[in-house]
């Protein structure tokens, strides 16, 4: 099956197969296939937990409002706790990617 790399993502740590999944083996360890899914019937194509119409986008926008997970949880029933540990790894690592550092100053 053939790759293409994920927005923003290093060569080789992640890549989305043309079937629409992301792939994932990272320093976290998580396969990303077992907790997402992107399929254009379900929100459009959206990242979602799989086996939801939940978007990860969602999620993170939860946690990114204060939402504890027992709330997220509570508001998302269909969501596992390891399947909110994912999201929040794969946030992590997109992070890690994505954004500009500016860098280290010199010693003073």
């Amino acid at each position: 099956m053939g790759y293409i790399h994920c927005r923003g993502i290093a060569a080789g740590k992640q890549a989305l197969r043309m079937d629409g999944r992301c792939s994932y083996y990272g320093r976290m360890g998580f396969d990303y296939n077992q907790y997402f899914e992107r399929r254009r019937e379900i929100c459009g194509g959206a990242l979602v937990v799989k086996g939801t119409r939940v978007t990860v986008r969602t999620l993170l926008a939860s946690l990114a409002e204060g939402a504890t997970a027992e709330e997220i949880l509570a508001d998302f029933p269909t969501v596992t706790p390891e399947a909110l540990r994912a999201v929040v790894a794969f946030a992590a690592a997109s992070a890690e990617e994505d954004l500009p550092l500016s860098p280290v100053p010199a010693p003073a």
